[in-house]
C-alpha cells in the first residue's frame, strides 16, 4: 500500500483509534500509554494503535 516512508510516517506514526467510538486522536505513544490522552468525542481512554492493511 504504502511505498515511501513519508508517507507511511504520515498515515501510521503517532496516530491512535478510539475503542468506543472510532475517531482518530494523533498523539504520542508515552502519553497514550501513561492514559493522558483521552478521546474528543467520547472522553474514553480506551484507544488501540491504527492498523495497517
Amino acid at each position: 500500500m504504502v511505498k515511501f516512508p513519508e508517507a507511511e510516517a504520515r498515515l501510521f506514526h503517532n496516530i491512535f483509534i478510539c475503542r468506543k467510538c472510532k475517531s482518530k486522536i494523533r498523539a504520542s505513544n508515552l502519553k497514550v500509554i501513561a492514559g493522558k490522552i483521552k478521546c474528543r468525542k467520547c472522553n474514553g481512554k480506551a484507544l488501540r494503535p491504527i492498523k495497517k492493511k
